[in-house]
């Protein structure tokens, strides 16, 4: 197993039926962590890398309803 974090940034702050919808990202198997900063307006998703990448991680919040403008580099 191969943890990794992704950060990306999100317009409109989630509501209620986005963070619903979250509840089915946990199902997928290798998402560890969800952490949203409503001050940076960024959400952080640690995963296993050797099931998911980025674009699938991505596409998964996106089929949720959050609103993702861009991924945020990690130094």
């Amino acid at each position: 197993m191969t943890l990794l974090d992704v950060v990306f940034k999100y317009g409109t702050p989630p509501g209620e039926k986005e963070m619903w919808a979250l509840n089915s990202a946990w199902e997928v198997y290798g998402i560890r962590k969800i952490k949203f900063d409503v001050n940076e307006h960024t959400i952080r998703v640690e995963y296993d890398a050797s099931r998911l990448n980025d674009g699938e991680i991505a596409a998964i919040l996106r089929r949720a309803g959050i609103d993702l403008r861009e991924k945020v580099q990690l130094v």
